[in-house]
């Protein structure tokens, strides 16, 4: 049986009369990748603080590396690493320097900093620009340095707060084979994101929403429960104009449980059973759209996430 990392029981945070993470439980297994999906200002990084012993719970307890956050902290942090939103990096130092300083931060000894410095280089492919002054690095390499000083003293358990927000696609990609690297070595991470995408390449993902847990999964697991039927993009063929009449039409069509605007074409979830490519294609030349193309596809988490949390959910 996996060892839990995180044991999370009713944890909540209030300021004032706003709750901002409200009676949420969840627990994380050793050596793997959670994610904790959702939009800015929907309890994520108010959840990691609490996890971290910066803020106090107005409810609930967790335990973290079996530790709790409410009277031991101080014992938890060494044992953590921690990347916020805002990385605390020097920029007139170098990378090798701002590894040096975080690794005597965290109390790696002497003796044993500067052959660690040389291992967080070479696994996160910082050689050949180890000396570059931090303020003089792109988005990315700032992250993959950020990364760096969170995990020089080896921690167990990674929080990782929209460790690649700002960051170009190829970056994430790179950030992304990082994380996994880790985890394959041991390391228990705990990432938050507001990117879709990313929350795919998780082992498991929560969607939280207005301080709610709405629900905790694999993304396969996710994606069957909140979307039991089939997903499909139809595309009208008339134009930007025609979305809307297209889209009208198919929100009074028996069957269909969700319709919606997604680039350049409509999303529709039906429920189990309910349609075919050929009665949506129906459907569409009775609305007056002859031309019309109908292709099923995979439900994504950004389906997930709005069947969940509801039509006026954005991220």
């Amino acid at each position: 049986m996996a060892e839990t990392v995180i044991d999370v029981q009713k944890l909540t945070k209030r300021f004032g009369d706003f709750t901002a993470v409200n009676h949420v439980s969840f627990q994380v297994e050793a050596g793997e990748v959670l994610g904790y999906l959702g939009p800015n200002g929907s309890g994520k990084t108010t959840t990691i603080r609490m996890l971290l012993g910066l803020l106090q719970p107005t409810e609930g307890e967790a335990l973290v590396l079996g530790k709790s956050i409410r009277t031991q902290a101080e014992l938890i942090r060494p044992q953590v690493g921690y990347m916020s939103q805002k990385f605390a990096l020097y920029d007139e130092l170098t990378m090798r320097e701002n590894l040096d300083f975080y690794a005597g931060i965290y109390g790696v000894p002497g003796k044993q900093r500067a052959e660690r410095v040389r291992e967080v280089i070479a696994s996160l492919e910082l050689g050949g620009r180890e000396n570059d002054q931090a303020g003089e690095l792109s988005g990315g390499w700032r992250q993959r340095l950020a990364l760096g000083c969170a995990l020089v003293h080896h921690p167990k358990l990674l929080f990782l707060d929209e460790p690649t927000s700002g960051v170009d696609p190829s970056a994430r990609r790179v950030f992304w084979d990082l994380i996994y690297g880790l985890a394959a070595q041991g390391v228990t991470i705990f990432v938050t994101t507001h990117y879709m995408d990313e929350a795919e390449h998780c082992h498991r993902a929560g969607i939280m929403f207005r301080g709610n847990l709405l629900a905790l999964d694999t993304p396969s697991g996710l994606k069957a429960s909140a979307l039991p039927g089939a997903a499909w993009d139809v595309s009208p063929d008339h134009g930007g104009a025609s979305l809307i009449t297209a889209l009208t039409a198919l929100h009074d069509v028996p069957g269909v449980v969700r319709a919606g605007l997604a680039s350049d074409q409509l999303r529709v979830i039906t429920a189990p059973n309910a349609h075919t490519g050929e009665s949506l294609l129906s459907v569409m030349k009775k609305a007056g759209f002859p031309d019309a193309k109908v292709e099923q596809v995979e439900p994504t988490l950004e389906d997930v996430f709005i069947a969940l949390a509801g039509h006026d959910a954005t991220v």
